[in-house]
């Protein structure tokens, strides 16, 4: 059949001795050509190609001339980007960290199925049906492949406890598993609620709401909403969000493509009033630029931080045949004063456009306010007090706080890169939990009263001295302990209780945060 097809679709000329093959498939158009190049290659090359492989690399290309944010994800890669903004995944249910080459629970998800088999934090995961997956130098993928699981499949998990000699074994059920989008929700000082929302995915409003409940009952008046390295996620839960805040009517975001679409408020928000600071910086993203620019525009709160990423670039999600996906960009967002938030790019130059941060660092923009220059042609005004504020990319704060290049020292950046710091703090956790939970029972003790011990402090740092990371003078070594102590502080509390204790122990360091308060006071 195919030399049938060759017979029939090429023609043999020669020229100057060399073999050449004149191509004439059907029409003259660009879909064609790309049709008589792949059927050429796959036919007559030299080599055998894997054509699957090929058609990949070739809708890859095409979409790397587009713009930065038009991409090509294989079946494998589609699922590992949806699970966390779909809202679930199928598995047993347990927060983990690995020390060493062990899977150590840190929690078990509350009321999911690990915890209703009966693992506990603190047990390592040594095997997984009779495979031991501890000392084996098996990959963090492939254990999370062997956990996880169609609903309502059975795994036997094999566990070592503290206190027990031998291993004890755990039938458990897989289940579907939430993942959450907001991070962490307590007040943040009295009559201040504090909820920090990691992506917009599906359940992000659902969480959004069951949040400001809670807070409302703890006596909230006034909200602090931090979209720090919030990448974005879907545009719907953006405006969900958005329409929490604002007056029915009000523009939240429009797009303009081939068409224009506008997106606004209904009216039926649950914080319609009350004093509202998004904090943001130079990671917050796409739908989070799409709450912070209606938050802004529509003067319904002020912005704290660093000026926004800038991804104002519209994707429609593209299913092929094999459930792998095309997300190719369609439209720009717009803020509702006409700023369109998308900085500018060079279209098939995508290594300067993934520079933009570090750029930033090395002109000052993210240190120094005054390193920050825009054109009056991107003035534009707040609908509301027609306060300036500036296009060009990116959401620019109200109140600008400058990035503390200080906090973490190149000593501290080390003994964090090869996880030292984290599983000092987890063998502290594991070796100490009784004693810790005992001492503690609630987290206002803790965190009034609890120290890291030296012991502790020692330990990293002679970890690190093994690994020939030492800091370079007694200065740099000062200034790393005052915020490792706070750290792993942090960290026990996160393994103790869960992310919202976490936080707030890092928060009162945190400059953006302190400044939200001190507008707030």
């Amino acid at each position: 059949m195919k030399t049938k097809l060759l017979v029939a679709m090429l023609l043999l000329i020669s020229l100057n001795g060399v073999a050449q093959i004149k191509l004439n498939f059907g029409k003259n158009t660009p879909m064609q050509k790309l049709i008589n190049a792949e059927m050429a290659i796959q036919s007559l090359y030299v080599d055998s190609v894997d054509e699957g492989k090929l058609v990949e690399e070739a809708i890859r290309g095409m979409l790397k001339s587009l713009d930065p944010h038009s991409s090509y994800s294989t079946k494998e890669e589609v699922k590992a980007l949806q699970e966390p903004l779909n809202g679930n995944f199928e598995g047993i249910g347990v927060e983990f960290n690995m020390i060493e080459d062990t899977l150590m629970v840190i929690q078990p998800v509350l009321g999911g199925p690990s915890e209703k088999a009966g693992i506990l934090a603190g047990d390592r995961i040594v095997s997984v049906d009779g495979t031991p997956i501890a000392g084996v130098k098996m990959s963090k993928e492939e254990i999370m492949r062997r956990l996880r699981g169609p609903k309502g499949t059975k795994v036997k998990i094999g566990v070592i406890r503290q206190g027990f000699q031998e291993e004890l074994f755990f039938t458990v059920t897989r289940d579907k598993i939430p993942v959450k989008s907001i991070t962490a929700t307590y007040m943040l000082r009295p009559g201040v609620g504090y909820i920090r929302i990691g992506n917009f995915g599906a359940t992000t409003h659902e969480e959004f709401v069951t949040s400001l409940e809670k807070l409302r009952k703890e006596g909230m008046q006034s909200l602090v909403l931090d979209l720090q390295e919030n990448g974005g996620g879907y545009m719907k839960a953006a405006v969900d969000v958005s329409n929490e805040f604002l007056q029915s009517r009000d523009l939240i975001v429009y797009t303009d493509g081939r068409e224009r679409s506008e997106f606004r408020a209904k009216g039926n928000g649950r914080f319609l009033k009350g004093q509202l600071i998004v904090l943001v910086d130079e990671y917050t993203a796409s739908a989070a630029e799409i709450v912070t620019g209606a938050i802004q525009d529509q003067d319904r709160g002020l912005v704290v931080g660093r000026r926004t990423f800038g991804k104002g670039l519209v994707q429609r999600q593209i299913s092929l045949p094999d459930t792998s996906m095309i997300r190719l960009t369609i439209a720009h967002y717009y803020t509702p004063a006409g700023r369109c938030i998308q900085k500018s790019y060079v279209k098939g130059h995508g290594e300067d456009y993934a520079m933009d941060i570090q750029n930033r660092l090395l002109h000052g923009e993210l240190t120094n306010a005054d390193s920050i220059h825009f054109a009056d042609s991107l003035r534009y005004y707040t609908l509301r007090k027609h306060r300036t504020v500036y296009g060009g990319g990116g959401i620019m704060p109200d109140y600008f706080v400058p990035l503390d290049t200080t906090i973490y020292t190149r000593y501290h950046r080390a003994l964090q890169a090869r996880n030292i710091v984290l599983n000092a703090n987890l063998r502290y956790v594991d070796d100490h939990r009784r004693e810790l939970t005992g001492r503690y029972k609630n987290f206002a003790v803790f965190q009034r009263t609890f120290e890291i011990p030296q012991s502790v402090i020692d330990i990293v740092m002679e970890e690190g001295e093994k690994l020939d990371i030492r800091p370079s003078n007694d200065e740099e070594l000062q200034q790393t302990l005052t915020y490792l102590k706070l750290q792993l502080k942090a960290l026990v509390a996160r393994d103790l209780w869960g992310m919202d204790e976490y936080f707030a122990i890092m928060n009162e360091s945190s400059p953006i945060v302190q400044e939200a308060v001190r507008l707030l006071e």
